[in-house]
């Protein structure tokens, strides 16, 4: 199971810091991931991190905005979100990967407006 939380109203220019609670599973073995999605769009994949020696990738539109991370002790992946502008509104959910399994979370509200 996993359990996202963090999100809100900011404004542009505003950062927030969305995490997202492993249960149930071996955290440490899986890829973690955020994803978006916004109205009317495709669900979209927005950073990632994998397992052991944690190799990071980003979307080119988060690129030194964004920063993913986990805590294996804790079972947490973090998305540390930065300079956010109006087009990083949309619903943000984590998910882990082990190539066997696959888990989503519930979603977490993300609005950037003024």
């Amino acid at each position: 199971q996993l359990e996202d939380s963090g999100g809100g109203l900011v404004q542009p220019g505003g950062s927030l810091r969305l995490s997202c609670a492993a249960s149930g599973i071996t955290f440490s073995r899986y890829d973690m991931s955020w994803y978006r999605q916004a109205p009317g769009k495709e669900r979209e994949l927005v950073a990632d991190i994998v397992s052991g020696r944690g190799y990071r990738t980003y979307a080119d539109s988060v690129k030194g905005r964004f920063t993913i991370s986990r805590d294996n002790a804790k079972n947490t992946v973090y998305l540390q979100m930065n300079s956010l502008k109006p087009e990083d509104t949309a619903v943000y959910y984590c998910r882990a990967n082990s190539g066997l399994s696959r888990h989503w979370g519930q979603g977490t509200q993300v609005t950037v407006s003024s």
